[in-house]
């Protein structure tokens, strides 16, 4: 589905424990959007770079969270890691692009890891 300029999140839950930002948006789409995915897929100019191909990828990033989220204007919200980045502005539609996206975008940013040959740390989950 393309994303509608007046599509809008209804409401945006973290669940800290889970490191999950939970998404809703008026059109009833639904994201359960994990902390590490957000932040090796920050629209910051840091991780995207400023330009195609200069992007950089981020590797140990399983444990990250989220300890803030600001809102910027009535269009995007400013997520703060605890690894000290927060210079991404998450606009909706950046992030319902990121939800409607996940599973294609997840499976490339596991493969670029492979190909650099780290190995992903499966970070600890509790309820």
């Amino acid at each position: 589905m393309a994303m509608d300029d007046k599509i809008r999140p209804t409401d945006i839950r973290l669940h800290q424990k889970s490191r999950i930002l939970e998404i809703f948006f008026d059109d009833g789409a639904h994201f359960n959007l994990p902390c590490e995915y957000l932040r090796v897929y920050s629209p910051s100019a840091e991780v995207r770079g400023h330009g195609t191909g200069q992007e950089v990828l981020q590797v140990g990033k399983e444990h990250v969270g989220i300890t803030t989220i600001e809102p910027v204007g009535n269009y995007a919200v400013r997520l703060v890691f605890d690894d000290g980045h927060n210079t991404g502005l998450y606009s909706w539609n950046v992030l319902y692009r990121l939800g409607t996206n996940y599973e294609g975008l997840w499976q490339e940013y596991l493969a670029r890891l492979a190909k650099v040959g780290h190995v992903r740390q499966e970070p600890l989950t509790t309820s």
